[in-house]
């Protein structure tokens, strides 16, 4: 080997070993990326030669925040569940209601008391009133009806003639339609609304934790891109230094195929990398709905944070369960399917209501002067009423001609359709009760494993640069045993292999834990506390 061409070797490969370190470095450090801590590392140079728009952190949450369909569909499902609660709460709000009406009717006369051969009755109607329905089911009303009529008979006494009618009537059921009968509709409907609004705050948890997890994806696969491509350089470094010695007869021609075959398959998994990195930044954008300008891909500017504060597995568990939106959304799934299975209940019994009224009538009007013959003398009839409709209205308030009743009016059905829509409702019920101990197990489970992720991170991210530095040693033995013919190209070639593998695995050991971070963030809504600039959520993207 050429004194260049070994020094070029050796330089790249240093370089590349060193990356880790000064890539840890740089995470516990300030919050700058990799390229702007190590500018002059072989690995920066590598990655800063990549294309793709600079993108930090907070943009991309912010982004996706405003655009995610699934986060536009959650916000919309719980906009519908708001508006049904409203309906199904309106069936208790009271309710005014009224009626005004005026007709005229000419109707043919056989008999001699009609007092007209055509009878023409001139009539003006006016009801009004209100009720409402308690949750117990009681249902109240008041009402006042009045009517003004007009008539031409010769018999009538008073022309127009009005007359007042008031009550006040009260309803309760017994049975079915009682208590949470009636109200079994309103506490379902405020039961998935609160539902609905827990699952849009785990949605927007979700996009965020997806965005974080899918920001340190691209960050891992920018560095392992940038590694491949140190490789690849390597392997024609060694391929042109196999031709130079196998020129010299220092080595035979299987020593430049070996050298050969290694540069065609780091080539090829160039390409592998680069589209891992496409797709990686292809995945961001579409969580963000925008595609990077010009460039065709993003480039990541933050990098994974190595350190995140300690927990107690048990208090994790706790905080999750108590905060977790998803389990909240389980445990209002339950909440719904109650009330309907215990207003099922009642409605599957008879039919049993309480009903009674008091009200009271008046009479008003303008008296007319009658005059009757029927073959003897005639008669005259006069009146002197002459009151309108506000005395009415006081005769009926004041009681002067009261009127009560009061009664049972039962139901007794035949079939059995309410009590196999009763069945059916405790049927749900046990069904979501079994989804909410299911949702508790599987967030302890998962809060447990994400738990012992981030807290063998530490210890992983160790291990994978105590894995470069050894990776380093063999290749700096390997060149040395290469200078003095002791080693092949071949050999040489696979150390530099496995240092590429090295590095890769600190990348993932890097991102694995940043991601489980981001996951315990979901799953106990933002409580469990997030580390540092780099990998901070702002306040507005947190909330």
């Amino acid at each position: 080997m050429t004194p260049i061409a070994r020094s070029r070797a050796t330089l790249c490969l240093a370089l590349l070993a060193l990356a880790p370190t000064l890539a840890a470095g740089a995470s516990q450090g300030d919050d700058l990326s990799i390229l702007a801590a190590n500018p002059d590392s072989a690995l920066a140079v590598m990655v800063q030669r990549q294309a793709g728009e600079p993108l930090a952190l907070e943009d991309a949450l912010r982004a996706a925040l405003a655009a995610d369909p699934s986060l536009l569909a959650a916000a919309a499902g719980r906009d519908a569940a708001r508006g049904a609660a409203r309906s199904q709460a309106g069936d208790f709000w009271p309710e005014l209601f009224g009626e005004v009406s005026r007709g005229s009717d000419e109707q043919p006369t056989a008999s001699v008391f009609s007092g007209a051969d055509v009878l023409v009755n001139d009539q003006d109607a006016l009801s009004a009133g209100a009720r409402m329905k308690l949750p117990t089911g009681t249902e109240l009303s008041a009402t006042l009806n009045s009517t003004r009529l007009e008539t031409n008979s010769s018999f009538a006494t008073l022309s127009p003639q009005i007359d007042t009618y008031g009550e006040l009537a009260i309803t309760q059921p017994l049975l079915k339609g009682f208590g949470p009968a009636a109200s079994s509709g309103r506490d379902a409907a405020d039961a998935q609304r609160r539902q609905a609004e827990s699952l849009y705050a785990d949605a927007r948890l979700a996009t965020a934790a997806g965005v974080e997890a899918g920001y340190w994806a691209l960050y891992a696969a920018e560095r392992d891109h940038a590694v491949q491509l140190l490789i690849r350089d390597q392997a024609q470094a060694f391929l042109d230094e196999a031709e130079l010695r196998a020129k010299a007869g220092l080595v035979g021609p299987g020593a430049v195929a070996s050298a050969r075959v290694f540069l065609a398959q780091q080539a090829q998994v160039v390409f592998d990398s680069e589209e891992l990195l496409d797709q990686s930044s292809d995945r961001l954008a579409t969580l963000m709905g925008r595609r990077p300008e010009g460039s065709g891909r993003y480039h990541a500017l933050g990098a994974p944070p190595a350190a995140f504060p300690a927990a107690d597995e048990d208090s994790l568990v706790a905080l999750a369960s108590a905060q977790s939106p998803s389990l909240a959304a389980a445990r209002e799934a339950l909440d719904a399917a109650h009330a309907r299975a215990r207003g099922a209940a009642w409605n599957a019994l008879p039919s049993l209501d309480l009903y009674g009224a008091v009200g009271g009538r008046g009479l008003g009007g303008t008296g007319r002067t009658i005059i009757t013959n029927f073959g003897g003398q005639p008669d005259t009839l006069i009146s002197t009423l002459d009151t309108g409709f506000g005395d009415t209205f006081s005769q009926v308030t004041g009681r002067d001609y009261p009127s009560w009743r009061m009664g049972l009016r039962f139901n007794v059905p035949l079939g059995a359709s309410d009590r196999g829509e009763r069945d059916r409702l405790r049927a749900e019920e046990a069904r979501a009760s079994a989804q909410l101990a299911a949702a508790r197990r599987a967030l302890d489970e998962t809060v447990r494993a994400q738990y012992r992720e981030l807290a063998r991170g530490q210890e992983r991210l160790a291990l994978a640069e105590d894995g470069v530095d050894a990776s380093l040693e063999q290749v700096r033995i390997g060149l040395l045993e290469f200078k003095h013919g002791r080693s092949t190209t071949f050999e040489l070639v696979r150390l530099g292999a496995d240092l590429a593998d090295a590095q890769r695995r600190y990348s993932a050991a890097l991102v694995r834990t940043a991601r489980a971070a981001a996951t315990l963030r979901r799953l106990t809504a933002g409580a469990y506390p997030d580390p540092g600039p780099a990998g901070a959520l702002s306040e507005e993207t947190a909330q």
